[in-house]
């Protein structure tokens, strides 16, 4: 699978790659690329076993890249679609189609059948949809169908883990009879029964050779591939230490022939070892494959969020169609306890819709006539039609599929120390189990040309470096996974890394810690108070301040009824006048209560109460008399508290920045308990205040949601955009949090610290397993069965522990 995009002028593909078996793999391809001219940077993820890389299209071309990965030995995978096509009429109709199709981006190979009025396609599923083919087509003014898809991203490794499991019983068959040999032979199970053609060398050849050439074929030709390239994988140690238990055990055989022995069970030969030593390989491999299919489970979860078909009102007949067949325009149909099958915007209807798969919002949200709607979620009790803004890669949940899938697909720099190792780990070993032969031959026991090669055998398996390789990136691709599934957004490997070192947050106060949107929050009448609210609801709606609008919503949120306004002027600076009933009514600063010689001084201390608490209160007259007060503000989220404080808990020190007045500021931080307060801030500033805190040695996290924020998150050492703010916002934060509230932060940085910790437990097993098992093996502890059973385990038990994070739960 390859996967481009632009990027000034360089382009971005994602390869996906067959045949690795270790991380020396992945190593040898990313090296290869990197010598590439053309190719500026070259990240190869051995879990994934993908390769993203950066090249310039006019020095090197997706071709190329893939024939540098055959020459080093491996395969790409690419995707196929069939298509029934309707609307040809002649030749040139297909040739259309067909050139057409080829010009897409990630189109790799376009054919069409004008008899059969079929095509095929070779593309990448990552740069190109079936969607995206289909709309070619319709432009073009033909219509496609998917017939078949062939093909997809996943499909490859389903095939690898059914061959292995073929391979895998008939290495089973032929070495079970060998590993019973082998066991008669321990004291404590010298009970046992053994026939006598089993001992026969003979009969033991016949046995361990299918193994040894049909089943472990494999690992020859991935050791020549390596070594034809100038490096070494776990390939070449297998095929190094089963072949020399093998041909030491054909020349042990041969020789007992030729001598003419009698003696019926033969030599003591090493084929079990061989045989069963692969065996282990292939059981280890298999079980790797199928865990590692685990750690995408949070991918496939949120693929299947999504609608399979949609209602479609097209000239006015309701038409059931795959959700790719819906285009940007169309209006959809959608019923109680339907999915939504695409974003969009309510045209009809009322409804609530349940979100939480979005926004983790346990809470239906009500929506109506102009209220945006978004793709995956629930619709819950009323009949709604929308009208289809983005579909297809352009709606939010394929946008955070996206993301999760690139952030899942990089690289956290932890695992360069990993790379670092591998790439010199296998001729290291070597090395050590050619010494330790020549040890054991020459000097412990010397002469003893079996025993020695045991010794080097085992050092050669319990050393492969898989279990290494899969240590970082498994956990990446669990812990994303899971922030994912939490509505945390990790955009690559290095944020999720980089947020467990934060020990400073900065936090935008308006819609950050607030919701953005004042609220009517005091009312103080010296009358009656619904007939005060009616009188000044009626005033206000005529004002298009954002404070007016939060006064009416809250005078209309308590059922009472607006009369007409009579006449109404607006006073900058002071406030409104207006003419409601026959009554005048004043409504704003004290300077127009004054302008209008009207007495409200008692009133002025209550409005200071409210101004020093972060309010904005207004005062209001009717008929030149005061008649009480109103107070509106962006009242602090209901989590921004809780989350505060366990942020504190954390140890990481919160400060709260705004462009808002001081008094204001402080005010709403001592609600939430922040104790940090950078006041009247310009947007621009707010990226110098983040080089301060650096320049004092912190490692910053600036968290905001709007246009303004930009700057500073993309200064910060780790960018957190809130979900609910804007696009720019969001484009350059490092993490996204689509819940829209303060809770996710704290989450965040337990997600990240825990798969830290996960990570530096990967690493220290794998590299456990080696550092230790590698002097067992050398003072003949440790027999080369046991050691390839250990080899197999470390790399199930690193991936097996990655997928603890999938269960990761996050404290409320």
């Amino acid at each position: 699978m390859i996967v481009e995009s632009t990027a000034a002028q360089n382009k971005q593909s994602t390869l996906q790659i067959t045949g690795m078996t270790c991380a020396a793999c992945a190593n040898r391809i990313e090296k290869g690329l990197h010598k590439m001219e053309g190719v500026s940077s070259a990240n190869v993820n051995f879990a994934l076993e993908k390769a993203n890389v950066t090249f310039d299209p006019a020095k090197v071309d997706r071709k190329n890249l893939e024939e540098t990965i055959k020459k080093l030995g491996y395969g790409t995978v690419t995707d196929v679609a069939q298509f029934n096509l309707e609307g040809m009429t002649c030749a040139a109709c297909a040739n259309k189609i067909e050139k057409g199709l080829s010009k897409l981006p990630g189109v790799t190979n376009a054919t069409v059948n004008f008899a059969m009025e079929t095509a095929r396609v070779e593309y990448s599923s990552g740069d190109v949809s079936i969607e995206d083919m289909q709309n070619k087509v319709r432009k073009l003014g033909y219509k496609a169908m998917i017939k078949q898809e062939n093909q997809n991203a996943g499909d490859h490794r389903l095939d690898e883990i059914r061959r292995q499991k073929r391979k895998l019983l008939i290495s089973a068959i032929f070495s079970l009879p060998l590993l019973w040999t082998m066991v008669a032979h321990f004291s404590f199970t010298s009970w046992m029964y053994v026939p006598d053609f089993l001992m026969n060398p003979w009969v033991q050849l016949v046995l361990a050779t299918p193994v040894q050439f049909y089943i472990g074929a494999q690992f020859y030709v991935g050791a020549y591939k390596a070594l034809r390239n100038r490096s070494a994988n776990m390939d070449v140690l297998i095929a190094l230490g089963t072949s020399a238990a093998y041909f030491y055990s054909l020349y042990l055989s041969l020789d007992w022939y030729l001598m003419g022995d009698s003696m019926h069970h033969g030599p003591s030969l090493y084929y079990e070892t061989s045989a069963v030593l692969i065996t282990l390989v292939i059981m280890g491999k298999l079980f790797e494959a199928n865990a590692k299919g685990r750690t995408s489970e949070a991918i496939k979860s949120l693929m299947g969020l999504q609608a399979k078909t949609a209602l479609v009102i097209r000239d006015g007949n309701e038409l059931t169609i795959p959700v790719d067949e819906v285009i940007a325009g169309d209006v959809v149909l959608v019923r109680p306890g339907d999915k939504l099958p695409v974003d969009g915007v309510v045209l009809e209807g009322i409804s609530s819709v349940d979100e939480s798969m979005l926004t983790g919002e346990s809470l239906p949200v009500e929506k109506k006539v102009g209220d945006a709607v978004i793709g995956a979620t629930i619709n819950k009790n009323g009949v709604l039609r929308i009208k289809a803004t983005k579909v297809g890669k352009e709606t939010a949940l394929a946008q955070i599929i996206k993301v999760v899938e690139e952030a899942q697909g990089s690289k956290a720099p932890i695992q360069r120390v990993a790379d670092v190792i591998s790439g010199v780990f296998v001729p290291i070993v070597v090395g050590i189990a050619v010494a330790a032969f020549l040890v054991w031959y020459f000097l412990v026991t010397p002469g003893d040309f079996g025993g020695a090669l045991e010794k080097a055998i085992a050092i050669l398996v319990i050393a492969c470096p898989c279990a290494l390789g899969l240590a970082t990136p498994t956990s990446i691709m669990a812990g994303s996974g899971r922030a994912a599934e939490l509505g945390i957004l990790f955009k690559g490997g290095e944020h999720l890394e980089q947020t467990h070192k934060i020990d400073a947050i900065i936090l935008d106060k308006t819609g950050t810690v607030t919701k953005g949107k004042p609220e009517l929050t005091d009312v103080s009448a010296e009358g009656n108070e619904s007939d005060f609210l009616r009188l000044v609801g009626a005033a206000e709606k005529n004002s298009e301040h954002p404070l007016a609008e939060a006064i009416v919503a809250g005078i209309q949120a308590r059922n009472i009824d607006l009369p007409r306004t009579e006449s109404f002027e607006a006073i900058p600076g002071f406030g409104i006048k207006a003419v409601v009933e026959g009554k005048q009514l004043l409504v704003g600063t004290r300077r127009l209560m004054e302008k209008y010689d009207v007495n409200a001084k008692a009133a002025y201390e209550p409005m200071s109460r409210l101004e020093e608490a972060g309010k904005t209160a207004m005062l209001v007259a009717i008929d030149n008399r005061y008649a009480g007060m109103v107070a509106v503000a962006d009242t602090i989220k209901e989590t921004s508290k809780a989350a505060v404080s366990r942020l504190k808990e954390m140890g990481i020190e919160v400060i709260m920045i705004t462009g808002d007045n001081e008094r204001t500021a402080k005010a709403i931080a001592a609600q939430v308990g922040i104790d940090h307060v950078r006041a009247e801030v310009l947007p621009e500033g707010k990226a110098e205040e983040v080089k301060k805190l650096q320049a004092q040695g912190k490692k910053v996290a600036m968290v905001g949601d709007g246009i303004n924020d930009a700057p500073a998150l993309a200064t910060a050492d780790v960018g957190m955009a809130i979900g609910t703010g804007t696009d720019v916002a969001m484009e350059a934060a490092d993490v996204t949090l689509m819940r829209g509230d303060l809770s996710s932060i704290p989450e965040a940085i337990y997600m990240s610290r825990k798969t830290m910790r996960n990570i530096k437990q990967n690493l220290f097993w794998a590299l456990g397993y080696n550092t230790l098992g590698i002097p067992i093996a050398a003072i003949g502890l440790l027999a080369p069965w046991v050691a390839g059973a250990a080899m197999a385990l470390s790399s199930v038990s690193v991936v097996l522990n990655a997928l603890r994070l999938q269960r990761v739960k996050i404290r409320s």
